[in-house]
């Protein structure tokens, strides 16, 4: 098992990639805090886990101490850290009239200052296991989407203090900092944005190919089996990585030769699920 008794926290694993993430690591040998908002889901993933192997929290990842609690539980619990990894985020829709500067702030507290408070408290006890800390990013880190700024803009942070502290902390603490940055995701809550959007609940089954080469989008599972390798022992002393995971190139990608037939992301609504 490539987890074997180490110690991780996810936020946000009650639904989706982080629910895939908590599970794939105790089935590679993990114990795991699963955290998220919702307390029936996550007692539903606690449920298909074997006893002792896991234990909830549910709380607001922006509010105040929320760190320092995930951080008590899981060493009262289990004894040690290992790893931590920030998936936690809010996937808001706004644009530059929607978006006024609070609630800018309110979108960067989740998607940022929470995961950044959260590697801050687990310092101390990742750099006693030579831990380390996987972020959750999102390929919108790029640019975004027109109706995802602040969304946007939060992981384009993200990813710059991934390598920043991918960096220093590496250096000073022994503790590796990376990020992945998935694309497309069939998560339960993009269908149902899909549902609210008003398409049909096979939506996902006839997709243009612009968007989806393979005729389908990543399914949580698969965003699970890279963040083994992140968190693994195998992935070494890389540190300070950020690495897209998605079906088609984002730079420098080569356009439909007929590109006037294909619809806009906004004709196929927002197609974001990070």
């Amino acid at each position: 098992m490539r987890l074997q008794n180490k110690v991780i926290i996810v936020t946000g694993s009650t639904t989706g990639i982080g629910k895939a993430i908590a599970l794939r690591c105790v089935a590679e040998g993990a114990k795991v805090v699963i955290h998220g908002l919702e307390k029936d889901l996550g007692e539903s993933v606690l449920a298909q886990i074997e006893s002792g192997r896991a234990v909830l929290h549910i709380e607001d990842i922006s509010n105040d101490g929320v760190a320092d609690r995930l951080v008590d539980i899981a060493v009262k619990n289990f004894g040690k850290l290992d790893a931590v990894v920030n998936n936690a985020a809010a996937v808001l829709s706004s644009n530059i009239e929607t978006t006024d500067i609070g609630y800018f702030e309110k979108i960067l507290r989740i998607n940022l200052l929470g995961p950044y408070a959260l590697i801050r408290s687990a310092l101390p006890y990742l750099s006693k296991t030579k831990g380390c800390v996987l972020n959750i990013g999102s390929v919108n880190a790029y640019s975004g989407e027109p109706n995802l700024l602040a969304y946007s803009v939060s992981k384009g942070a993200l990813m710059t203090l991934s390598r920043n502290l991918g960096d220093t902390l590496h250096r000073e603490y022994g503790i590796r900092v990376n990020q992945v940055n998935p694309g497309w995701v069939l998560t339960e809550r993009e269908i149902q944005r899909k549902r609210e959007h008003g398409l049909s609940d096979d939506w996902y089954a006839a997709l243009p190919r612009v968007y989806a080469p393979a005729g389908r989008i990543l399914l949580p599972e698969e965003i699970a089996s890279a963040a083994i390798y992140w968190l693994a022992d195998e992935s070494g002393p890389v540190s300070g990585q950020v690495i897209d995971i998605e079906q088609h190139p984002f730079i420098g990608r080569n356009p439909p030769k007929d590109s006037s037939s294909i619809p806009s992301i906004s004709d196929t609504e927002n197609k974001s699920s990070r």
